[in-house]
This record gives C-alpha cells, sequence and structure tokens, in this order.
C-alpha cells in the first residue's frame, strides 16, 4: 500500500511510472503474441522446446529494452526478429556443430531457413498454420493428459508455470517437470510438427478438444481449493475454442465446443452470490446470464448443426451437450425449462459416450420431468451398477435432494453428509452442508451450475 501512495496514479488506476507503463505493454504484447511466436519459430526450426526457449528469450530482451527504448510499432515483428538472431546465435555456438555431422546438416539447414524467412510478420493464413501445427504438438496423445493440458496453456495460453500451478493446486515444481518432460516425451518420439491429415486429423482433433474441454471444466467448476471458480481458465479455454473455430471453420464438433463453452461461460456471472457462495443452476437470476454469449453460443451451435448436416453426420458429445445448455439458456426459468427435451438429449450423448456421469445428469433431468420418484430410481440402478461412481460426490448430492423432494429429510441429510466427504471443493462443502441442514424439500438442484 505504501508503494501505491508514492506512485502516481493516473485517472482509472493507471500508472505514470514510464518502466510500469513498459511492463505492462510487455505483458500485454505477450499474452496476444506468444502462442503466434512460438508457432512461427516453431514451425522455422522444427523443435517445440528450442521454439519455446528463443521466445522467452526474445520476452527477456523486451523487458529491457522496452521501458528505456519505447514499445516498437510492431511488437510482433520485433519478438520474432529477436528470437531469430538469439537462434542463429545458439545454433552458432552449438558443440553438436563440431562432433555430430548429421546434426550439422539440420541446424545448417535451420540456420538457412532462419535467414531466409522475412523478418516482417506472417500472412494471416501462414500465421493460422503455424498457430494449427502447434495446437496439434502440444496436444499429440503420446503426452499424458496433465501435460497436454500444462504445454497448452503455456503454449498456446502464455500461463506461466506458477499460473498453472496455482489454477490447478499443484506445486509449481510439477507443472515445470510436465512441461519439460512433454518436450523431451515429444523430441524423442520425433513428433512432427504438422497437421494431422485424413483419419487421423479425427482422432488428433479430439484430444485437441479434449485438452480445452478439461481446462474450462476446471475453470467452471475447481476440483478443490477454496474457490468454485477460476474465471482464468475458463477466459482461455473459450480463447482457445474460438481459435479453433477459425482454423477449423467445417468441423462440427468445433462449433458444438466453442457453443457449450460460450453458453455455459454466459452463466458465470450468475453462479455466486454477493458473498461468492455458489448459486445452483435453478436458483440463478437469469437476467444476470451475459446475453451476448448466449447468442453467440446459438450461432455456434446452429453452424455445428449445420456443418454435421453438409457431412451427413450425427451431432457429437459436445454439440449435444451445447444443445442441452441452448435449453437451459432459451427459458426463462426452471419451471419453462423442457426437461423432457433435456433428458432425450443425454439420452443421445449417453449412447455416445456410455459415461455414468451422464447417465446421472438423465437421471436429474428425468427427475425434473416426470418427478423424483422417476430420478430416483434411475439414480438407484446407477449406483448398483457403475463402481466408477462410488466416489463421485454428485451421486449422493443428487440422491439427497431425489430424496428431499419426495420428504424424506434423514435420508437426504445422510446422503448430502456423505456428498461433503468426498468433495475437496470448500465452496461446494459449504454449500452441501447448507443443503444437509434443510428441513423442507427443495425445488433444486441438478448437477449443473
Amino acid at each position: 500500500m505504501a508503494d501505491e501512495e508514492k506512485q502516481p496514479k493516473a485517472p482509472g488506476g493507471a500508472t505514470h511510472d514510464p518502466d510500469e507503463q513498459a511492463r505492462r505493454a510487455v505483458e500485454a504484447v505477450w499474452r496476444i503474441e506468444a502462442p503466434r511466436l512460438v508457432a512461427g519459430l516453431a514451425g522455422l526450426v522444427h523443435d517445440l522446446g528450442l521454439a519455446e526457449e528463443l521466445a522467452q528469450d526474445a520476452l527477456v530482451a523486451a523487458l529491457t529494452q522496452w521501458p528505456a527504448e519505447g514499445v516498437p510499432r510492431n511488437p510482433g515483428a520485433w519478438l520474432m526478429t529477436t528470437a531469430k538472431r538469439r537462434a542463429i546465435d545458439q545454433i552458432r555456438r552449438n558443440e553438436r556443430l563440431a562432433r555430430n555431422l548429421q546434426q550439422l546438416g539440420r541446424e545448417q539447414e535451420i540456420e538457412q531457413r532462419l535467414r531466409s524467412a522475412p523478418t516482417e510478420p506472417a500472412a494471416p493464413g501462414e500465421i493460422q498454420d503455424d498457430l494449427l501445427r502447434l495446437v496439434f504438438t502440444a496436444c499429440h496423445p503420446v503426452l499424458s493428459r496433465e501435460a497436454r493440458v500444462a504445454l497448452t496453456l503455456r503454449l498456446l495460453g502464455g500461463l506461466g508455470t506458477e499460473e498453472i500451478a496455482r489454477a490447478f493446486l499443484v506445486a509449481e515444481p510439477t507443472v515445470a517437470q510436465r512441461i519439460v518432460r512433454a518436450k523431451r516425451t515429444l523430441a524423442e518420439k520425433q513428433v512432427p510438427f504438422e497437421v494431422p491429415q485424413g483419419a487421423a486429423l479425427g482422432e488428433r482433433l479430439a484430444s485437441v478438444l479434449e485438452v480445452v474441454y478439461l481446462v474450462f471444466n476446471e475453470g467452471y467448476a475447481a476440483t478443490a481449493g477454496e474457490d468454485w471458480m477460476r474465471p482464468r481458465l475458463c477466459e482461455d479455454a473459450l480463447r482457445l475454442a474460438r481459435v479453433l473455430q477459425g482454423l477449423l471453420p467445417n468441423e462440427p464438433e468445433v462449433h458444438g465446443l466453442a457453443a457449450l463453452l460460450e453458453l455455459h461461460a454466459s452463466r458465470a456471472g450468475a453462479r455466486t452470490d454477493a458473498a461468492g457462495d455458489p448459486v445452483l443452476l435453478l436458483e440463478q437470476d437469469r437476467s444476470r446470464w451475459d446475453r451476448l454469449l448466449v447468442l453467440r453460443g446459438f450461432a455456434a451451435l446452429a453452424r455445428s448443426e449445420e456443418q454435421a448436416r453438409a457431412r451427413g453426420l450425427a451431432s457429437g458429445p459436445y454439440a449435444l451437450q451445447a444443445a442441452i445448455a441452448a435449453c437451459h439458456a432459451r427459458a426463462a426459468g426452471a419451471d419453462a425449462t423442457d426437461w423432457a427435451a433435456i433428458a432425450r438429449l443425454y439420452g443421445a450423448l449417453a449412447a455416445q459416450t456410455g459415461s455414468p456421469v451422464v447417465e446421472l445428469n438423465r437421471a436429474v433431468a428425468v427427475g425434473m420431468a416426470e418427478g423424483p420418484e422417476a430420478g430416483l430410481a434411475l439414480v438407484d440402478a446407477l449406483a448398483a451398477t457403475a463402481p466408477a461412481l462410488g466416489d463421485y460426490h454428485l451421486l449422493p448430492s443428487v440422491r439427497g435432494d431425489l430424496l428431499a423432494r419426495l420428504g424424506r429429510e434423514d435420508e437426504a441429510r445422510a446422503e448430502f453428509a456423505r456428498a461433503v466427504s468426498l468433495t475437496r471443493n470448500r465452496a461446494e462443502q459449504a454449500l452441501l452442508r447448507q443443503r444437509a441442514g434443510m428441513q423442507e424439500p427443495s425445488q433444486g438442484p441438478t448437477m449443473e451450475g
């Protein structure tokens, strides 16, 4: 606070300090330019780890020079030029040049590419190609799911190791190791820096979409910690989904995922109350839903369905989830929601995925459409046949709600207490404890928020 008092502030909280202004400019430029810079360098050196090191070197140079010399008119071109110079210097210093002729030839080839590459920013189409190759490389299936998420957030989200560690509540060295191992694995497996073609594209695209989906989910409903949501992760995932829409405009599931994230993101402002406590879907003030994001979600869903029809495909899992979210977005409130349609959509989704979590959601929708007894019958059948849900906190949470609506309060309280013991998120624990103390049957709960 003392430092803030000494530091003159411009209206709106901006600082007049040139060093601080330059630092903020570097941060803003880096967040925008880093993915394109890494992608462009990776296209030249064909080594993801080296590309990121060169980009980081350029960032350090910017942090040193921009405060003194001012922010260049074209920051992206400045960073690329600096990174290319560093690459050439590094290659010249590399002792392996003298020991490995094969490597020598390869690195000389790289040096030649760097020298002949233009210093001006690439054309939009070329940038898109490089970004697309970067997305598919960072999300390659040879990497673990955790490694894909960390590497994608680092390379495409522009997040630092500390930010990723904080977002996923893991130690910073753990994230750093994941990223290092991921880049090493890509090099050892000689994963090409390219976009797969034909049938391989569909397989690899599924991995890409899964990573974006996982990032958003962790931001939307944090697995553990004090906060129910981590908005920064949602923003990053939504931005990545929009980038993918531009890169792959004819892929229905890309638009389906974007639609799903837009529609869920629209609820963010209504998912917590003034005290920051969670507010469940049926209790949310829908006037607080972001209508612009809702409309973007509707448009993306329509595009997904249009592309699927054009290719003779059925709606995929992300488009079906987006259709469910769209049902909620079209309804003025819980009473006006077409729960029967939502139950049918969950049925179609369960047929595609075989997921017991989807079946649990279907039970919630059936419970709303046909009454709590019908929903409870499905939940009990699921509990008996899906051992994977044994430690899943939403199973007793949903069962507790249905029991409460049937007036079986003691059983409901026991289920909510069991749900509390199974979740690691403090905000969710508090909500479940509150519901465990309810004396009157609730009209609420779905699994969604």
